[in-house]
């Protein structure tokens, strides 16, 4: 089946201090690398990204290079730019073709599927086989999402209808818009497949942990300040500031929670989970309902889970 590939290769890698993760090194190439390997067959890939060496210098001819409006909106507007940029190679492609045949004009007709692709995953090509085997067994759907072996969807390894894309793009873009906007709210309307694939294909770079584990590094990062000494240094600092030298905090905890509701929710809404938690853990300390460890455990636990579960009604997938 005939698609287009757009991969996501933007973001502040605000957990990695910064580091750009398309430049990440895995089994000799980078991440970007891999991704583009993983697009092999497409009829046109785009690349949405910085305009930066890291991206810019390993792209092949022929790839388009694009960037979310704002810088850094997300990966909803990320995919809202990589469709543009297939919209208007299409058009130029199209007005060359009218000045030959009709022949060739049909030829740049826009692929049937899109497949979007984060440029985080080095295994992410163990999932295509099982996306398109789905798609092939399910006609009447409109995407195939991979499903990790937990049973967690990401959205960004996915194989999506073009049309039902652009349609869905329009309608956000013509309401709320999509800056810092969830890939599920976008993609909530569709009739989606959810394809178990195997394992590793969605595993993801978030930090440097998430790295070694993959066994990928960076030239940078052992010139940096880690970033868990940072986070810790400054937990520190805070409690100090707030005299609750005595509180434990897991950080890691408070990190996976907040992750849930950006991926589930809206970005925005990250720090205001956390917050509402905290607040909450804050309050049953105090009239006594539990202990600290007990009550933040506890407030985490309930806000990963309405996170989890919060969804547009209709956006079940199959």
């Amino acid at each position: 089946m005939e698609f287009n590939a757009l991969i996501l290769a933007g973001g502040r890698a605000t957990r990695l201090g910064g580091v750009p993760k398309p430049g990440l090194t895995f089994d000799g190439a980078s991440l970007l690398s891999h991704a583009l390997q993983t697009a092999r067959g497409a009829s046109a890939v785009v690349v949405v990204g910085p305009d930066t060496p890291g991206i810019v210098g390993v792209l092949p001819g022929g790839v388009l290079i694009a960037r979310e409006e704002p810088a850094f909106a997300g990966p909803a507007a990320a995919i809202a730019a990589g469709l543009a940029a297939l919209h208007e190679a299409a058009a130029i492609h199209q007005a060359a073709a009218l000045q030959q045949s009709a022949a060739l004009q049909q030829s740049v007709s826009p692929a049937a599927w899109t497949l979007v692709l984060a440029c985080d995953m080095p295994h992410a090509s163990r999932g295509i086989g099982p996306l398109w085997e789905g798609l092939r067994g399910h006609p009447e759907v409109e995407g195939a999402m991979a499903v990790s072996a937990d049973g967690r969807q990401q959205p960004l390894l996915g194989i999506y209808s073009t049309r039902a894309l652009e349609r869905e793009v329009a309608a956000a873009s013509a309401t709320s818009g999509l800056t810092n906007s969830s890939v599920f709210r976008l993609l909530a309307r569709l009739n989606l497949l959810g394809v178990t694939v195997p394992d590793g294909s969605t595993d993801d770079v978030d930090t440097w942990e998430d790295a070694a584990a993959l066994g990928i590094h960076d030239e940078q990062e052992a010139d940096m300040k880690s970033q868990e000494e940072t986070l810790e240094d400054w937990c520190r600092t805070l409690l100090q500031a707030f005299e609750l030298e005595g509180v434990e905090v897991d950080i890691n905890d408070v990190l996976a929670v907040a992750g849930v509701a950006a991926h589930s929710v809206v970005r925005p809404a990250a720090p205001l989970t956390t917050f509402i938690a905290g607040y909450a853990a804050g309050m049953a300390r105090g009239i006594g309902q539990a202990a600290d460890d007990t009550a933040m455990s506890a407030a985490l636990d309930l806000a990963r889970q309405v996170a989890k579960q919060y969804l547009e009604p209709g956006t079940e997938t199959e």
